[in-house]
């Protein structure tokens, strides 16, 4: 099942550093073995609901295994303080869904799960 590396960058005050340029300039090698790919990369992100000062990536794998070798493995880590030591934010990896998932079935999981516990207190 595919899976999402899904990152949210806040800004940094001043100018792109270096180490951010470089980061990014190497970043797309550093997944394309883990079969990886661009899903977005920071573009301007359309805030309908709350606030989201910053930018949106998000890398496509194949599953959740190869998501994890990607961000564990040397090249990765081998970059990542490129990016960490100017950019604050959050990465999440989450499984994706597939096209027989029926969210009124996870809604309908969840309450019997609810009124059980209910009923155990």
């Amino acid at each position: 099942m595919t899976a999402y590396a899904i990152a949210h960058l806040r800004p940094a005050d001043g100018p792109v550093e270096d180490e951010v340029l470089d980061y990014i300039e190497r970043i797309q090698a550093t997944f394309e073995p883990y079969g990886g790919r661009f899903l977005v990369h920071g573009g301007e992100a359309e805030v309908v609901e709350g606030a989201w000062p910053g930018a949106v990536v998000m890398v496509g794998f194949p599953g959740v295994a190869e998501a994890h070798a990607w961000y564990a493995s040397p090249a990765y880590q081998e970059i990542l303080p490129l990016r960490t030591r100017h950019l604050d934010g959050d990465v999440v990896i989450v499984p994706g869904v597939g096209p027989e998932y029926d969210a009124s079935a996870t809604a309908a999981a969840m309450r019997a799960a609810r009124d059980r516990t209910a009923r155990e207190v």
